[in-house]
């Protein structure tokens, strides 16, 4: 996702600067062009060496190193940057960025980058919630830096509290938000919905299906990255809640049928990708239902039609994405779903075909509109998220 993009990772003198070896080797894993510049004290805590090896690159400390490929090193290297991350940032860098002081290759070279400029601050949480801290923090926001929340726990100096650097995974995602994407959603409010509803039948069990919930993740988490302020229903599933999304956890057909009816309005485009439950017990015991005999009898009811009652209710400047989840007959099946329920999409897949389905982390869909389909091959779902999204913005644009 970030092919083609070079990213700056500034190291300072803190104990979490291991940390900043996971990423730096996450984003050569996504293609990126990393360069790494570090203070003095930071040289204490990790060797350049490391660095080096992972990206390839000189690993940059003294502002006047006379082994230098550019001309004037830290100007050439912050034209280049898409991004420059501060990880970690100690209380004491914070307080030259903020106050425009400008001493070492890191700090000249950020305070001569005019692309997205992200700090990560990790120290001790006294200092950490120390009001000078919190000021130069604020100042930075106030001049366009994106400040990282630390997280909580245990510290290296054995408090508990904030000031924990986040894993690399959590500064990755930042990363990608700010640069893997062009923003081509932002001011749409989008909903999508994913995982599966569950159906108590007793206090112990309940009906439910494998949807794992990866295929409506991956798209409210690409929508996040192309600046949409997303909504995320989910059923219950082991994944973690994408960032920069608002989630909302749900457990039966009911309860996602009345959150999402709730929100349906404000809406500009809905994608359904949950796997809804069709029936439900019709009556749910109280005390667990004991074996009695050879043969045990489910009444069942309809649930509330989640899709239906968005077709019937949607207007004109709206976009219902629907899915459909085949074991045969995909195309005229899922077309038969578009038209009954008023879908301006379907995404469809086959649950026999290779690659596609609920836990995997593939999936090959063909996109169905009222005039056209569009085979995709197997790709990750993430991929695959943004192709549908590429879709829909297509036939937004279209009737515009």
């Amino acid at each position: 996702m970030l092919k083609g993009k070079t990213v700056i990772l500034g190291v300072t003198g803190s104990v979490a600067a291991y940390k900043t070896a996971g990423l730096a080797s996450m984003l050569v894993k996504q293609h990126a062009d990393v360069h790494v510049i570090m203070t003095k004290n930071a040289l204490n805590f990790i060797n350049p060496i490391t660095f080096e090896s992972l990206t390839a690159h000189k690993c940059l400390v003294d502002t006047f190193d006379r082994n230098f490929e550019f001309s004037v090193e830290h100007v050439a290297l912050a034209k280049l940057a898409d991004l420059v991350l501060v990880a970690p940032a100690t209380a004491n860098v914070i307080g030259k960025l903020a106050g425009g002081i400008a001493d070492d290759m890191l700090t000249t070279t950020v305070m001569a980058c005019s692309c997205p400029k992200l700090v990560s601050p990790a120290m001790n949480t006294h200092m950490f919630e120390n009001p000078i801290l919190q000021d130069n923090l604020r100042k930075l926001e106030t001049y366009g830096y994106t400040v990282i929340e630390p997280a909580s726990g245990r510290l290296a100096c054995g408090d508990t509290g904030a000031g924990k650097m986040p894993e690399p995974e959590i500064l990755l995602e930042y990363i990608l938000k700010e640069i893997a994407c062009e923003k081509d959603l932002t001011g749409k409010k989008v909903l999508v919905t994913a995982g599966p509803t569950q159906e108590s039948l007793d206090p112990v069990r309940y009906l439910t299906n494998h949807s794992s919930g990866k295929m409506g993740y991956a798209i409210a988490r690409i929508c996040s990255f192309r600046g949409a302020d997303v909504t995320l229903v989910s059923g219950r599933t082991n994944l973690p809640g994408p960032l920069f999304v608002k989630t909302v956890e749900v457990t039966t057909a009911r309860e996602m049928y009345e959150v999402v009816a709730a929100a349906f309005p404000d809406q500009d485009i809905v994608i359904k990708a949950a796997a809804v439950a069709d029936y439900r017990p019709k009556q749910v015991s109280s005390e667990k239902v004991k074996k009695s005999g050879e043969m045990f009898v489910l009444e069942m009811e309809r649930t509330d039609d989640i899709l239906k009652y968005l077709g019937e209710q949607k207007r004109s400047d709206q976009f219902l994405c629907g899915f459909s989840m085949e074991t045969e007959h995909m195309l005229r099946n899922s077309r038969a779903k578009l038209a009954k329920k008023n879908l301006d999409m379907i995404v469809a897949n086959n649950l026999k075909v290779p690659g596609a389905g609920f836990a995997g982390d593939t999936n090959v869909v063909t996109l169905i509109t009222k005039d056209e389909e569009t085979e995709l091959p197997l790709l990750s779902k993430e991929e695959t998220a943004v192709r549908i999204l590429d879709k829909i913005l297509e036939r937004i644009s279209g009737e515009m």
